[in-house]
């Protein structure tokens, strides 16, 4: 497309978005930060107006009003009905010639691969997995939660981490130290105390999610029912990548494997360790690496790639970004 070409990057997450206007040289024109994009909750129309507000900015600093190509990563595009009903509707606000939306997991796997190759896990609120090949052939998962067969994410190993420590201290399960840990995180004296503070919202629900970093310095003390509950979220991070790997046909080539997301990002000793203990042993070629780079890279890289920019133009923009 040239280098006059432009790139409006997208990641939209449930808790806040970022845009990047690029160019197809890798010069980044302008930046701009936005709220959540939560379809679901609000309904598409609504997301793409609070959307907007964040667009229009970058643009407007940039000194355009529109693109050669809308690069987008969004939160809850899990299937590709979704995905095409976001584009439509990225479409109909015109922002660019062309447009392509894909799940914001592909954001963290593009930020962190030289290439559109590999596989990436995301491990933050929820768990996620994709992989992609320079052939446009991709693998992925629903990523709806237990009812699509996922485990764990901050919010579920904080579920797992209350579910054991209100049995242990009732008597229906075995002893943890979780059942002391937890509640004294907010100043409790019980898991009793702290479930009714929960259920009565006296704690805030979203206040939950610090009840991760408590189950990781609690099986980091040795506790072996918090060390049990870290290890099987290891073990669900590496299934999800030996299944992508397997799909793309990438298992017995040398493949980066990126993982991402808060709970990954920490690099809590014991599941990273045992991450890359589990993908020796099950995917020997495969390269773990942590991947902490904002994640809207990942999505103007994706648009680099669409508009066929050179390794040079990748390279400068990979340095903005401080990678």
């Amino acid at each position: 497309m040239g280098l006059s070409a432009r790139v409006l990057a997208i990641d939209a997450g449930n808790s806040k978005t970022d845009v990047a206007i690029v160019t197809a040289d890798g010069e980044v024109l302008a930046t701009a930060r936005g709220g959540g994009f939560r379809p679901p909750a609000v309904g598409v129309a609504a997301a793409m107006d609070d959307l907007a507000g964040t667009v229009t900015k970058a643009l407007t600093t940039a000194g355009l009003t529109s693109v050669t190509h809308v690069s987008a990563c969004l939160a809850n595009a899990d299937f590709p009905v979704e995905e095409e009903r976001l584009a439509a509707a990225l479409r109909a606000r015109a922002w660019g010639t062309t447009v392509t939306v894909r799940n914001d997991t592909f954001a963290i796997l593009r930020a962190g691969a030289t290439e559109p190759r590999g596989v990436a896990v995301v491990c933050g609120a929820g768990i996620n997995c994709v992989g992609m090949r320079p052939d446009g052939r991709t693998a992925r998962f629903p990523a709806l939660g237990r009812v699509s067969g996922d485990w764990g994410g901050g919010w579920g190993l904080s579920e797992e981490a209350l579910w054991h420590a209100s049995r242990a201290e009732d008597g229906r399960g075995a002893p943890t130290a979780l059942s002391h840990t937890l509640p004294a995180h907010f100043g409790l004296p019980s898991v009793y105390a702290l479930v009714e503070a929960l259920h009565l919202e006296h704690i805030p629900a979203l206040r939950r999610h610090e009840l991760t970093p408590v189950l990781f310095a609690t099986a980091a003390d040795g506790d072996p029912i918090a060390r049990t509950i870290v290890e099987r979220q290891a073990e669900e991070v590496v299934d999800m990548a030996v299944v992508a790997l397997t799909r793309l046909d990438l298992l017995d080539e040398p493949t980066p494997v990126l993982l991402g997301g808060g709970v990954l990002a920490a690099r809590h000793a014991q599941l990273n360790d045992h991450v890359e203990h589990l993908l020796t042993a099950r995917a020997p070629k495969a390269m773990p690496q942590v991947v902490t780079a904002s994640p809207v890279l990942g999505a103007a890289l994706l648009g680099l790639d669409r508009v066929g920019a050179d390794e040079g133009a990748q390279g400068r923009l990979r340095r903005h970004y401080g990678v």
